[in-house]
């Protein structure tokens, strides 16, 4: 049995709720402007290339590439001391948008820029997943 989640999770609030209620069903969705069609992230409420409120939600393929990555050293935050080093990877998603993330599965020093990535979920506790990535075979 996992042990109690330590970590901080993100507060969810109503412009990214159905980005975490998919994510709960293992699906990864990305808001879809309804007026011109732009795909962001995060989540928030209004489309961030032409400030329309009319949104959806639509699956995404999941899939990216590693744009950008740095490793931590040193516990900036107190509850991934344990992790020291760990990696934060910048992936650029299919779709367009960016998220910030962890790669899972691998080490720290095969996670590399221009590599492909796929989502995974993790349900760190009984109500909460968090989406992470793999690498894919290149």
């Amino acid at each position: 049995m996992k042990s109690a989640y330590t970590k901080p999770l993100p507060k969810v609030t109503s412009e990214d709720r159905p980005f975490w209620e998919a994510c709960k069903q293992h699906k990864f969705v990305l808001p879809k402007c309804k007026q011109c069609g732009n795909v962001w992230f995060p989540p928030y409420l209004q489309c961030n290339k032409c400030l329309s409120p009319n949104r959806e939600f639509v699956e995404a393929s999941g899939r990216g590439v590693i744009w950008g990555r740095i490793e931590m050293n040193q516990p900036y935050i107190p509850a991934f001391v344990d992790d020291i080093p760990y990696v934060v990877a910048l992936i650029q998603l299919e779709e367009g948008p960016f998220i910030y993330t962890n790669v899972v599965g691998a080490t720290n020093d095969t996670i590399k820029v221009g590599l492909p990535v796929e989502v995974v979920f993790d349900d760190v506790t009984p109500d909460f997943t968090l989406p992470k990535f793999r690498l894919l075979p290149s």
